[in-house]
């Protein structure tokens, strides 16, 4: 019976150290939770309203590179699309969401800047 009694004695205190433990088990994920929106999902927020104005802002005449690589002149700007010279009198049309970046007059992109 004594062993009975110690072993009751101790679920009990082990039973209030629960409820702290799970406090802190609680603190701990809403830490990790701020920290995750912190230095994950607000800064991919940024990059793509970025990305959507830089979209926005293009006009004829600007280089872009698409998602896939290729390197053209847009020459018409329509609602949902773009008409873009890649080659001599080749114009292709294109989504605005394959826009991967614009590019200066004479600069000419590496595999590194693609990132």
């Amino acid at each position: 019976m004594n062993t009975m009694m110690i072993m009751a004695q101790a679920g009990g205190q082990g039973g209030a150290g629960g409820g702290m433990n799970m406090n802190n088990l609680m603190i701990m994920l809403l830490l990790m939770a701020a920290l995750m929106y912190f230095m994950i999902f607000r800064p991919q927020r940024r990059k793509e309203k970025e990305r959507a104005t830089m979209i926005a802002e293009l006009r004829a005449g600007e280089r872009i590179m698409f998602a896939g690589g290729v390197i053209g002149t847009v020459t018409e700007v329509r609602e949902h699309t773009f008409l873009v010279e890649v080659a001599n009198k080749v114009n292709i049309e294109i989504a605005r969401g394959a826009v991967g970046r614009v590019l200066a007059k004479d600069e000419a992109p590496t595999l590194e800047e693609r990132k």
